[in-house]
């Protein structure tokens, strides 16, 4: 479950409200940047910020603060508070805030939540319901629709809508207990339901944790110090405190591992078999097998290398190159792979990614994309990153979860073999754009460099060639840094 600080912003300052009522705020601090950034440091991923001036006035008030807050941290923020237009969607969205949150706008104007979905993908778009008995809250918490939530509720789900804030107003600032009814018929309806109001102290958190919420907002109760932020992190194995993992990658080409810089300048690296298990032994969770000239060279996948990896090796085996049909998928799987990444076919042919996701389950489908960025665009490659194509990266990756891909592996061309660092602002992108897991790839060349991935760039996985085949860093060495900088990893 995620636990998510609340920093909402009245004049300037951070306060809580109670119940709604803005004539009983309470100041806890005059710098909500810095309360963001104690937040940050205390192991918030995630942080849920409010612009009340904004939500009463129906437009951004606190914008050139929020804008500061996004400077300061890497955490994941989502804004609500005056997002009523396009525009001001498109404003914060271009800004780098991660998730908007439309409250009043989900009755005054549906057709905006649509477009804001079509446009940006529903991992971007929060739905706020501000919830009195049964009705909805709108203006600030001003004023009270007669519209019952689970109808509208209904209608949001037809538009693509995903995640959910619901706040009972009645327990907000209460340090009560949560109202769990409306929580979970929203739940049964398939949503994404964030709980707001009415956590009190660790014990509530505990109860939320063992009915599998999917997170929950703390806002007075942390102010009040009711709740220690560090202990409910780590009490709740959040979503992006799930378990990360570090994966070798075996780049192979005229059946011998090699590793270049930009996909060239290729060297001799290893012997796959030897070194697959090697890396087995040594702690990788996982491994990944790619037979880097196949396509190129119009021939299958070397299923004879695969098997022989597969024979040696007790972890997940992911195997591309070359795969162009579920023939070729199948044929992969017989090997030994336990999941296959599909790169240049996908978007030479994208129903091979519906078709295979089908036949063998999205679990076992990577799709591999290839990026470079050019013109302040990032653009897919295909062909071993020879040939650009006209896709955008960021629309591709909402295609191929669309299409039913289980996982992305991200490489960015221009950081491969650079030892430069991941790109982290397309892994921020990409990670708030799409929901399934992400493995970066293109840039490790310090134990930093992988922290920064999985906390600046929200990455799901690590992916690393050369900083492991010529013993720069062992797994187990990354894994204990990692470890001690609170990263949830397998040790």
């Amino acid at each position: 479950m995620l636990v998510i600080p609340a920093i909402d912003i009245l004049n300037g300052k951070c306060v809580r409200l109670t119940q709604g009522n803005f004539s009983l705020a309470k100041k806890y601090s005059n710098n909500p940047v810095q309360m963001a950034k104690r937040f940050t440091q205390a192991g918030a991923t995630r942080i849920h910020i409010v612009d009340l001036d904004g939500a009463k006035s129906g437009k951004p008030i606190n914008f050139t603060l929020i804008k500061k807050t996004r400077q300061s941290t890497p955490a994941i923020l989502e804004i609500g508070g005056g997002i009523r237009n396009l525009k001001t969607a498109k404003t914060y969205l271009d800004l780098g805030i991660d998730k908007i949150i439309i409250g009043t706008s989900v009755i005054k104007n549906l057709k905006l939540i649509k477009n804001l979905i079509d446009k940006y993908g529903s991992q971007r778009i929060i739905i706020g319901l501000d919830l009195n008995k049964d009705k909805i809250v709108i203006n600030g918490w001003k004023k009270t629709s007669q519209q019952n939530y689970l109808s509208l509720a209904k209608k949001l789900k037809k538009i693509g809508t995903r995640e959910i804030i619901c706040t009972d107003i009645s327990r907000d600032g209460m340090l009560s207990n949560p109202n769990l009814e409306p929580i979970k018929k929203l739940q049964a309806l398939g949503f994404w339901v964030i709980i707001s109001g009415g956590i009190a102290n660790i014990n509530t958190i505990k109860k939320l944790q063992t009915q599998k919420f999917y997170g929950a907002i703390l806002g007075k109760a942390l102010y009040e110090n009711k709740i220690n932020f560090k202990q409910a992190i780590k009490l709740t194995k959040t979503t992006n405190n799930l378990t990360k993992r570090i994966i070798p990658c075996l780049d192979v080409k005229n059946n011998q591992v090699v590793k270049g810089i930009k996909f060239k300048k290729l060297t001799f690296a290893g012997d796959p078999a030897e070194l697959g298990k090697k890396y087995a032994e040594a702690g990788a969770d996982e491994l990944v097998f790619l037979d880097i000239t196949a396509t190129l060279e119009k021939r299958k996948t070397l299923c004879s290398m695969v098997q022989k990896i597969a024979n040696n090796i007790f972890i997940p085996f992911t195997v591309g190159g070359g795969i162009k049909s579920v023939k070729d998928i199948s044929a992969v799987l017989k090997a030994g792979a336990d999941k296959i990444a599909i790169n240049t076919a996908g978007v030479l042919n994208p129903k091979l990614i519906k078709q295979a996701s089908k036949k063998f389950g999205s679990q076992c489908i990577v799709v591999a994309i290839d990026t470079k960025k050019v013109n302040n665009d990032y653009f897919v490659y295909i062909n071993s990153g020879k040939t650009k194509t006209k896709l955008k990266v960021l629309d591709w990756v909402r295609q191929v979860e669309k299409l039913g891909a289980g996982e992305i592996l991200l490489t960015a061309i221009d950081r491969d073999g650079t030892k430069s660092g991941f790109d982290n602002n397309l892994l921020r992108q990409i990670c708030s754009t799409v929901n399934i897991p992400i493995i970066a790839s293109g840039g490790a060349g310090k134990l930093a460099d992988f922290k920064n991935a999985i906390i600046k760039g929200g990455a799901d996985a690590v992916l690393a060639a050369s900083i492991f085949h010529y013993n720069k860093k062992t797994i187990n060495t990354l894994k204990k840094y990692l470890k001690k900088n609170n990263i949830n990893v397998r040790i």
